[in-house]
């Protein structure tokens, strides 16, 4: 997409938001096509933007370095814009697997095409296959569009590498990674409402997403035979997405426990995740880790948040809880 030539009058405030992300099943996997389901959480990131004399962020200057998903977007949607000053805020904690950086940037990507296109809504399939991009940017040409969309769409979204007869089909994504293209069909579901949620366990430990990804993409390298690996994952998130389309929590919780166990012996656990599981499992239908591993998150499944909450804090982890799918990206007031 072209970028805007024509300011005319900037805004003296543009806010926009975006949910965080929480993977039920099927991380790594979802990398090399497998399917995968992820909700929107409760927990949101906000962007403002100002007029400015330079480009920052938080009072820092842009650095392409330090601000790689902020930076392609600008280049895309402002870069004969007038300067702006960017102010980031939220209770999404970073690096820790929960989707901080596809929430920055589906929520930049919304405020900056508000920018440019005043008179426009926000085009969600064009939001999050530019932001897709940028993830992929950010982190050594790897990335799956999980969760941008997730991020862009909320609700619950299912990846696959086939158009799956469950919820809604939304489009198709594409990328050439270091290991070849990939490609992925993009659907959204509605969640059977239950009186279930999720809770949260950070362990404060940050695992950026780009180490973890390549990490798995070495042992793969190294060991082709650990596809099998990814395989089985992919299988453990079918058979939990058929209990998460019929309500079965129960059977939702048990391919959570299940999907953990792979990714566990894939490498991508740590001592500070395995704790936080050991303590919430008492009260769960089931538990794992989200997002890359290596620190960051585990989540729980439960009809008792206060219970596993507790349980989880008790062994030194900070918690959040969230419905199952929330809103999208939006501008906000």
């Amino acid at each position: 997409m072209p970028a805007h030539r024509n300011m005319g009058e900037v805004p003296a405030l543009v806010v926009a938001s975006a949910p965080g992300k929480c993977i039920l099943f099927g991380e790594h996997a979802v990398v090399y096509g497998q399917p995968a389901v992820a909700v929107a959480i409760e927990q949101r990131l906000t962007v403002s933007m100002t007029p400015a004399s330079s480009w920052s962020v938080d009072g820092s200057a842009l650095d392409e370095s330090k601000h790689p998903h902020i930076t392609m977007l600008k280049d895309i949607w402002l870069n004969e814009a007038p300067p702006m000053a960017l102010h980031i805020s939220g209770d999404i904690p970073r690096a820790s697997g929960l989707g901080s950086s596809a929430a920055l940037s589906s929520a930049v990507g919304a405020a900056m095409h508000h920018l440019a296109y005043p008179q426009k809504g926000i085009d969600r399939d064009g939001l999050s296959a530019l932001a897709h991009r940028a993830e992929a940017h950010a982190q050594g040409g790897r990335a799956s569009p999980m969760d941008v969309s997730t991020s862009v769409e909320g609700g619950v979204v299912v990846l696959s590498d086939q158009k799956e007869t469950v919820g809604q089909w939304m489009y198709t994504r594409q990328l050439t990674t270091p290991e070849g293209k990939r490609t992925w069909e993009v659907h959204k579901l509605t969640p059977y409402h239950d009186d279930i949620y999720l809770v949260l366990g950070n362990t404060g430990v940050h695992a950026p997403t780009s180490r973890q990804v390549a990490m798995v993409a070495d042992a793969l390298a190294a060991d082709p035979s650990r596809m099998n690996e990814i395989r089985a994952i992919g299988t453990v998130a079918r058979r939990g997405l058929a209990a998460l389309v019929q309500g079965d929590y129960e059977a939702v919780g048990h391919a959570m426990s299940e999907n953990h166990l792979l990714l566990r012996n894939l490498g991508v656990s740590s001592p500070e995740l395995e704790t936080l599981i050991h303590a919430a499992t008492p009260s769960s239908l089931g538990v794992k880790l989200t997002g890359a591993g290596g620190g960051g998150c585990m989540v729980a499944l439960t009809r008792n948040p206060k219970q596993t909450s507790e349980a989880i804090e008790l062994a030194g982890g900070r918690t959040l809880v969230s419905r199952i799918g929330n809103e999208g990206v939006r501008l906000e007031p």
